[in-house]
């Protein structure tokens, strides 16, 4: 059994430990907030928050989570930062299709979390791991920066 805190919750999992983070979040969990996109890290669309650093969980075996605190894109509105950044990106429509949003809001709060006033080099750093395919990148980088406004 693997135990695992996600989103404040302690759970057990009769998974291997070299099972990816994502599939024990999406299929034993039934987490689907976080998506797969390319299975290899380089996408950003299964980003999560593992002690409160973005990382990419189609990669991450369980194991290597155990004892850490897990936050998914469920969760991440149950404080400030996350909240602010979802009223930015609903107030600027940046979603598309939508589909590499949960993991574009991660990575913006986890740079949000650690730098209240971002440059657009900043923003450009923190985000550059994660891809849409619907080219929102304009409005990904204008929602971080009203949601910055928002939370100074």
């Amino acid at each position: 059994m693997i135990k695992l805190n996600v989103n404040g919750q302690p759970h057990q999992l009769d998974v291997a430990p070299d099972t990816p983070l994502l599939w024990a979040l999406r299929d034993t969990l039934q987490m689907t907030g976080t998506k797969f996109g390319c299975g290899q890290a380089l996408c950003g669309a299964c980003t999560v928050h593992v002690d409160g650093t973005p990382v990419r969980a189609c990669t991450t075996p369980v194991s290597a989570v155990v004892g850490r605190k897990i936050r998914t894109i469920e969760a991440v509105d149950n404080e400030r930062v996350g909240k602010v950044v979802q009223e930015a990106w609903r107030k600027l429509d940046v979603v598309q299709c939508g589909y590499c949003q949960s993991g574009q809001i991660m990575s913006a709060v986890a740079l949000l979390s650690q730098n209240r006033k971002p440059s657009d080099a900043d923003i450009d750093t923190a985000m550059s791991g994660n891809l849409c395919r619907c080219a929102t990148y304009v409005r990904v980088r204008a929602a971080i920066h009203e949601a910055a406004k928002a939370l100074a």
